[in-house]
């Protein structure tokens, strides 16, 4: 008797451990993302580091380059050995997917958490289709900020920041007198987009802009105003240096941190390489979002999406992932790294920048909010148009060709 009540106990005891034990076990998730550069890989930490102090354990897979990283999520999750999350902008670029069903929905911590009430509505128009939240949005980026250089700004004179294009063509002329690169620029195909979208925002205005990418209208491709637009944009072109093809964004950023460059038009994303060179924001650089009280605020931003899975450990990562991602405590150790601003409002702001601070305030004006162009065309119609951008940057082409040549594109 004595010996069974032994062997009894002994099985209720190694049933109580080994239910301890896998209770214990970590959730693992496999993360793919495409933040590599110094600033970038801290941001990411502050996720992964809150997810593992959630009861997780996070895998990195971090693929440099966006394009690269998208490719790598789509061919894992094709080939049947897919991510537990991968990282997309806010955009349409994932649509195919939902489409396809390849995605699992996080409804049940959307419905947890009120996303519907605490997130910007161009946010929610790309992260809820037919009535399901299929990825969880991390930031809220503009990118079409003006960085500069407080140092070289002194340097050339120039006393404080432009008002119009006009004043900003002034300054550029002065930096480039003072020997300084005037326009870092990283002479990549996207980042002439986002420099030609930076133009049109601010020289064409919020109905031109929304005419051409929302409605595809071909009066007003084909207006004056648009070309204005594209020869502004291309003026540009007689500031940046020798070294710009093929140059990195941080590499860029590096330019400006420096001293070297003046000026650098770049999401607010460059913020987490000045930080993380110990430079401040309002001290060491500054940073300007577009000119005047009432220009336009283009807002961008990553998400995370979840690949189709029928494993329940593997669900539960992806609901605590998405949880943790866009609680208040992890937005803003992220943003504070990252140079976003967070994806939503109910947080404590005062730990970060003045540029962040800036941003905020912005997005409080609905008026001002102007989605990013990959929120309203295809992924194929952003890469034909982006074509015709930095062929007309990069090649002795004509505003009238260029004009005729995003026109066509336009139309598909």
């Amino acid at each position: 008797m004595h010996s069974r009540r032994k062997l009894v106990s002994a099985i209720a005891l190694a049933l109580a451990l080994n239910g301890v034990v896998a209770h214990a076990d970590p959730l693992k998730a496999n993360v793919i993302h495409w933040w590599t550069s110094g600033g970038e890989s801290a941001a990411i930490r502050q996720f992964a580091d809150a997810y593992n102090k959630a009861g997780g354990l996070w895998v990195d897979n971090a693929v440099a380059g966006a394009d690269q990283a998208r490719a790598t999520a789509i061919n894992r999750i094709v080939g049947g050995d897919p991510p537990t999350a991968a990282q997309f902008n806010t955009s349409k670029q994932f649509h195919d997917l939902i489409d396809q069903g390849m995605l699992n929905n996080v409804d049940t911590v959307a419905a947890k958490e009120n996303w519907n009430a605490i997130f910007p509505q161009s946010i929610l128009d790309s992260i809820k289709v037919n009535g399901h939240f299929y990825a969880a949005p991390v930031d809220i980026h503009m990118q079409d900020w003006f960085f500069y250089s407080k140092a070289a700004f002194k340097k050339a004179g120039i006393a404080g920041e432009p008002q119009t294009f006009d004043e900003l063509f002034t300054d550029l002329d002065k930096l480039k007198a003072a020997g300084l690169i005037p326009l870092a620029l990283g002479g990549q195909a996207w980042q002439e987009k986002i420099t030609f979208d930076a133009v049109f925002a601010d020289v064409g205005g919020t109905d031109l802009y929304l005419k051409v990418y929302r409605d595809h209208d071909q009066n007003a491709v084909n207006s004056a105003a648009f070309k204005n637009v594209l020869t502004t944009f291309k003026r540009l072109h007689n500031y940046v240096d020798a070294g710009s093809p093929g140059r990195n964004w941080n590499d860029a950023t590096a330019l400006v941190i420096s001293g070297k460059a003046g000026m650098q038009v770049m999401g607010d994303w460059a913020k987490g390489e000045f930080s993380a060179a110990n430079q401040v924001a309002g001290k060491d650089f500054g940073c300007f979002p577009g000119f005047g009280p009432h220009s336009p605020y283009m807002v961008a931003g990553d998400v995370f999406v979840f690949p189709k899975t029928d494993n329940a450990n593997a669900i539960k990562a992806q609901n605590l992932l998405a949880t943790v991602m866009t609680s208040p405590e992890a937005q803003v150790a992220f943003s504070s790294k990252k140079g976003s601003i967070p994806i939503r409002p109910d947080v404590d702001t005062s730990s970060l920048d003045i540029c962040a601070k800036e941003g905020i305030a912005i997005m409080k004006d609905k008026s001002r909010q102007l989605p990013n162009p990959e929120m309203l065309i295809s992924p194929d119609l952003q890469g034909a148009l982006t074509d015709v951008i930095t062929n007309f940057w990069n090649k002795n082409e004509s505003a009238d060709d260029a004009q005729k040549a995003f026109a066509s594109a336009l139309k598909g």
